[in-house]
């Protein structure tokens, strides 16, 4: 895998109603980058970061089994529980403030669904999933395939961004899932009105704002489904209007096009 680093600052707001989108029966998603059969070759990626597909599953419904190759891939569910099984025999449901990780490697096969009470036997929920779905590329491929999941929801109720999937040096003993890249990091924070954090700064970030408004030092109002895209020039203020939760990926390289 090759990458770049050292372009021109630049912050670049992409509105939620400029996603692309997909809408079938069961599944409401929406694309921050080319998906599916949903292309832009101007709009492929953001530093490491593929994809960051923002999904919502009705009951009894989901991602049947399908196949992953040198990917790691973390869900964060805002809303709802989320099953997961795959083919290395993990097995388990996500739900807010459950962090999860999947290295893909030389290849797995899994499949995601809203379907919990089937793993107990009890009477179906009503209730839809919504969660986020982030792909970054690992260093090297052919790696093992892995599963990874830790509660963190002690972390954002302190407040502040809590580093939730990272494969950076500086994260090592902090509360969060290792991924594959050593240029990567995920950090999240719930925000009570008027509460503020302030981003990283790193070469490369996303900031993705799933639910709530935040204002971003700078730019101005963003609401759910807004994203940032900053190529040298991080350390801005984000601050909560309402209650919002906010997904910021730090990122140290890019993937060279």
């Amino acid at each position: 895998m090759a990458y770049q680093t050292g372009l021109a600052p630049r912050i670049d707001v992409r509105r939620a109603g400029e996603r692309f989108a997909t809408r079938i029966d069961w599944l409401d998603s929406k694309h921050s980058f080319s998906f599916g059969r949903h292309r832009d070759p101007a709009n492929t990626h953001h530093g490491l970061l593929l994809v960051n597909n923002d999904d919502i599953v009705r009951p009894g419904s989901g991602f049947e089994t399908h196949p992953h190759r040198d990917m790691e891939i973390v869900t964060w569910v805002l809303q709802g529980s989320l099953v997961h099984q795959d083919s290395t025999g993990h097995s388990g449901v996500i739900y807010p403030g459950l962090a999860q990780r999947m290295s893909a490697g030389r290849g797995i096969l899994h499949s995601e669904k809203n379907d919990s009470w089937r793993l107990d036997g009890g009477e179906a929920h009503t209730e839809p999933v919504h969660f986020v779905q982030m792909w970054v590329v690992p260093d090297e491929s052919d790696i093992t395939p892995g599963y990874e999941q830790l509660e963190i929801e002690n972390e954002l109720l302190a407040g502040g961004l809590v580093p939730v999937a990272s494969g950076m040096a500086k994260h090592d003993g902090a509360s969060a899932i290792r991924i594959k890249n050593r240029y990567a990091a995920l950090h999240a924070a719930r925000l009570r009105p008027g509460q503020s954090v302030e981003l990283p700064d790193a070469p490369y970030l996303h900031l993705f704002v799933p639910r709530g408004d935040v204002a971003l030092e700078g730019v101005g109002p963003l609401g759910p489904g807004d994203a940032v895209r900053f190529t040298g020039a991080g350390g801005q203020k984000v601050t909560a209007v309402e209650p919002a939760e906010i997904l910021v990926w730090e990122m140290r390289a890019a993937i060279a096009r």
